[in-house]
This record gives C-alpha cells, sequence and structure tokens, in this order.
C-alpha cells in the first residue's frame, strides 16, 4: 500500500506498473501525457515475473510513441509481447462508468477482452485507422471509391471486436450478477447487456452475433452502405463496435437512471470481480491488480466487502491511499490482516 497526499506520486507509480505490463497508458488518454512536460522522454525499467521466469523490461516514450526491451532486446511487435501478464485496475473514474458516456463502457469491456486475447489491441487499433479515414472522407465529401476502399476493415475488424466483446459479456454475465448480490444483499439483480448500434434498424442484434463472424461482418457492410447518406450529412459513421453500448440493469430498471450511486458502484467492482475470477479460471493465478484510492470511493461496507476479496485472492495488489486509516479500519473489519502479507509505504515527493 502507498499512502500520501494528493499530488505525491503514487498514480504515477501505478501508471508506471501498468504501462510496464501492458505497454498501455492506465489513466493517460495519450502515450505523451506521460512524459514529464519539461522533459523529451519517459524511461521505465521494472523485472516482471513470468511463467519463464523472472523478465527484466524497459519501455521508453517518445515523441507520441514507445518502444521496448525484453532482456536488453528490442522488442518489434510491443503489443503482442505480455500476452501472459494481466493487469486489472481500478480507479475512482470507474466508478463513474455506469452513469457515464458509453465510451467509458466500451473502454471497460475492451480492456477485459486485451487481458484475455491481446491480439484484441491490434484489430482495435486497425479498425480505428479506418474508421478515421472514412471519417475524414465523410467530411471531405472524398469519391465514394475511395471511403469503399475502408468500408470492408471496418466491417471485418468490426465483427472480430464485437464477438469477443460479447464473448467476454457471455462469461462474465454470471458471476457478475452472484458477485453484485453478495456486495449490495439487496434483491434487485444485476444484468449486463450489449447494445449494438444498428441492432433494430440494421439488423445488427443479438442474433447477428449468434450467427458467425461471416454473417455479422456481411451487415456491418450492409449497415455501411444503408446509412451512407445520413453519414455524409453528419461527417462520421454512425454503425459499428465504435458506437455500441454495455446496458447495466437493475432488474427491469437501466442503472445509469435508476441506480444510486453506491449500487453503480457496486455494478463496476462486480464486473471487475468477475473478470478477476476470469483470469485465474483462464490463467492458473490471480492478475495483478492495481486500486488508485479507490477507498476513499466506497462506503464502509463495500469497502470491507473489497478488502475481504482482496485478502483471499492470493495474488499481488498494490493500492494507493491518501488516508491509510481508510484501509486499515476496512481491513479490520474484513479480518484483512490475518492473511495480507503487505507493506505500507509512505510517498512524499522531493
Amino acid at each position: 500500500m502507498l499512502f500520501g497526499p494528493n499530488g505525491q506520486g503514487k498514480t504515477n507509480f501505478l501508471e508506471a506498473c501498468y504501462l510496464l505490463c501492458t505497454l498501455r497508458p492506465l489513466r493517460a488518454q495519450k502515450l505523451a501525457e506521460l512524459v514529464r512536460i519539461d522533459a523529451e522522454e519517459a524511461h521505465l525499467r521494472g523485472a516482471l515475473s513470468v511463467d519463464a521466469g523472472e523478465r527484466e523490461i524497459e519501455v521508453t516514450v517518445r515523441d507520441g510513441g514507445r518502444s521496448a526491451r525484453l532482456d536488453g532486446k528490442a522488442v518489434r511487435d510491443p503489443d503482442e509481447l505480455f500476452g501472459g501478464i494481466a493487469v486489472v485496475a481500478f480507479t475512482p473514474d470507474d466508478l463513474w462508468l455506469v452513469k457515464g458516456s458509453p465510451d467509458g463502457r466500451r473502454r471497460l469491456l475492451d480492456r477485459a477482452v486485451q487481458n484475455q486475447m491481446p491480439v484484441h489491441l491490434a484489430d482495435s487499433r486497425e479498425y480505428l485507422r479506418a474508421l478515421k479515414a472514412r471519417n475524414q472522407l465523410l467530411r471531405e465529401g472524398a469519391r465514394d471509391d475511395l471511403r469503399d476502399a475502408f468500408d470492408v476493415p471496418l466491417s471485418r475488424f468490426g465483427a472480430r471486436i464485437r464477438l469477443r466483446r460479447e464473448r467476454l459479456l457471455d462469461a462474465l454475465r454470471g458471476p457478475a450478477a452472484r458477485a453484485f448480490a453478495q456486495i449490495t444483499r439487496e434483491d434487485a439483480s444485476l444484468s449486463l447487456v450489449y447494445q449494438a448500434s444498428g441492432r433494430e434498424s440494421d439488423g445488427l442484434g443479438a442474433e447477428a452475433a449468434l450467427r458467425g463472424e461471416g454473417e455479422l461482418e456481411a451487415r456491418l457492410l450492409s449497415a455501411l452502405a444503408r446509412r451512407l447518406p445520413r453519414d455524409r450529412d453528419r461527417g462520421y459513421t454512425s454503425v459499428g463496435p465504435h458506437a455500441d453500448d454495455l446496458a447495466v440493469s437493475l432488474g427491469e430498471q437501466p442503472a445509469r437512471t435508476f441506480a444510486s450511486q453506491g449500487q453503480a458502484r457496486a455494478a463496476i467492482l462486480a464486473f471487475k470481480i468477475a473478470e478477476i475470477e476470469g483470469l485465474r479460471a483462464a490463467q492458473g493465478r490471480a492478475p495483478l491488480l492495481l486500486l488508485d484510492d479507490v477507498s476513499s470511493e466506497l462506503d464502509p461496507e463495500r469497502n470491507a466487502f473489497l478488502m475481504t476479496y482482496l485478502g483471499a485472492i492470493g495474488g499481488q495488489v498494490v493500492l494507493t491511499t491518501t488516508d491509510p486509516r481508510l484501509v486499515s479500519q476496512a481491513a479490520a473489519q474484513a479480518m484483512f490482516q490475518r492473511v495480507w502479507k503487505g507493506r505500507i509505504e509512505h510517498v512524499s515527493a522531493p
């Protein structure tokens, strides 16, 4: 546990852990944001324990990009480097995902997918590249043949992204509902449903996904052609996984509108627990858990539940807090200290 006042570098430490394990930023939107304002680059070095033993990884972020070295040797394809290292992060921003915009919920799903299927990151990158190009051509009123060249990759990668999200959600739905019931001890049940754009107008509902990747790709391609006049007028592509959403409901009521703050946070906590359990089952060990000042955002009961769970999981946990009493009180209530063999470090910027 790292504790200390705000602005002392606690979140930076978690950001560094996440970058070393995934080569992606945790809270920053762009890699360039990880570099100190008065510096040209950021450089990280760490030792990671994997199935093959301890490996040394170095990551350099410079000019908006990043490079990596593993045991002193340059890595050609960083996106595929750490398929066996799973990291689940939990930040205060996550607690607002239920009531926030769809892009946060899409990111929640994609990070969970990437932990189990690293190729998802490469496919997502190709999809976004084609999407940006198509949107630019729509705004410019470019010739149809130029724009059409991007419809095929959009459909192909879009179908893969959509199917992986849905399959992951199918696996997490039951465990998340059970965890939510344990956390809240309420009658309202948690429901997680994938909501595809064009699910009614373009035949892109759940039934399309059940027909397989080829059928879903064909339907996406058809939807892009059908929506072309509208997309031209608006200057952006209106259908595809970039416009999909994760619907969170409590019983029959949409959580975004009707859930209390505590219920909404319990729903995200339940999703994360289901993700952790899925990774434990798939990889035979718990992922690395990074928690950034989450205890200050949870009420005592949910905080105690989280500490109990962390104490029993048997994996490595790095958590930060501005007030160690928030964690220690929850730990005492949960008898967390019986199984926790951790270090407590005070963080103070020089």
